[in-house]
């Protein structure tokens, strides 16, 4: 018989500093009314002292108490993550220790889209039976990438993690997921590793980061749904990755998707990066809009260009 790999538990955590657009304004030749409009975004939470790991343990406590389990029970950890808190050991080793699990850990890098990568290899781990409980977290401290005088950027990332429980079972989960890569569009966004524990930080093209991201998420949908055999009618909601709301409302309009069924968190977290689906989820669960039976469609674009999507009966 067939496993699916189910959602069980949510949570997420938000490092407590809030940054405002009348914050930015101080520092940046930039205003609230521009920000909004361009982006979708009047807050964001910034890290300060914590580290991507920090986020990664509140977040994932949080689901693992939702799911009703201890972490020794997990099989596998799998961080998303693009801001690891060290070059070796993976991060998602240091999320095992501190949280009490003897499991597998390993961290995965996708940028945006980490989550959705993340998500698929949990699934294929439990569909294949190497495991039945599998925590996929998606965690950043992206703002430490940001060059914060460069208004492109400055105005767009936040900090955050998002963690998920999956649990094999025999009826429903995870229904479908695709993922993609391509490239050829590597310097559209990108962050070069200018010599060993030194970075750099976030370079954007911003408008064919747009074109791109808008082209590739719509087909995706469209695809994703044309193989499930449904169509948007079917979907009780999509959780898009929160990179812009000129992004997200351009998919929902080329999949006809009204925008009351779109999951927004944008205007209170900004982009977190792999974090960004996961901490939307969370919220939209436990503020009771997510039920169970609900179908999701989760979808995220990141650098490189990765993109992914996953239909969910949640």
């Amino acid at each position: 018989m067939k496993k699916f790999a189910r959602i069980i538990g949510t949570g997420s955590y938000l490092p407590p500093k809030v940054v405002t657009n009348h914050d930015l304004e101080k520092t940046l030749d930039t205003n609230d009314e521009w920000i909004v409009a361009r982006t979708g975004i009047s807050e964001r939470r910034i890290v300060e002292e914590e580290g991507t790991c920090d986020l990664a343990v509140e977040a994932s406590n949080n689901a693992l108490e939702m799911a009703g389990i201890d972490a020794n029970e997990l099989d596998l950890i799998i961080l998303a993550t693009t801001t690891p808190d060290k070059i070796f050991p993976a991060t998602a080793t240091m999320l095992q220790n501190q949280i009490g699990a003897t499991c597998p850990a390993f961290d995965l890098q996708a940028v945006c889209a980490g989550f959705v990568f993340a998500m698929t290899t949990a699934q294929q781990y439990i569909e294949n039976g190497g495991a039945k409980k599998v925590l996929v977290v998606g965690s950043e401290t992206i703002s430490r990438l940001v060059d914060q005088n460069d208004r492109s950027t400055a105005i767009l990332f936040g900090d955050g993690a998002g963690a998920i429980v999956l649990s094999a079972d025999d009826e429903t989960g995870i229904l479908h997921s695709k993922i993609c890569s391509d490239g050829r569009y590597l310097s559209s966004l990108q962050v070069s590793n200018n010599r060993i524990n030194e970075l750099g930080f976030i370079q954007m093209s911003g408008n064919e980061v747009f074109k791109i991201a808008v082209n590739r998420l719509s087909n995706l949908a469209e695809t994703t749904l044309q193989e499930c055999d449904m169509t948007t009618e079917d979907l009780t909601w999509m959780v898009p990755h929160q990179a812009n709301i000129r992004i997200i409302t351009a998919v929902a309009k080329r999949i006809k998707l009204p925008m009351e069924k779109v999951v927004l968190t944008l205007d209170k977290h900004g982009n977190t990066s792999a974090a960004s689906i996961p901490l939307a989820l969370d919220v939209a669960v436990r503020d009771g809009r997510i039920k169970k039976g609900d179908k999701l469609m989760l979808e995220g674009i990141g650098g490189g260009f990765s993109w992914g999507g996953l239909l969910v009966e949640y």
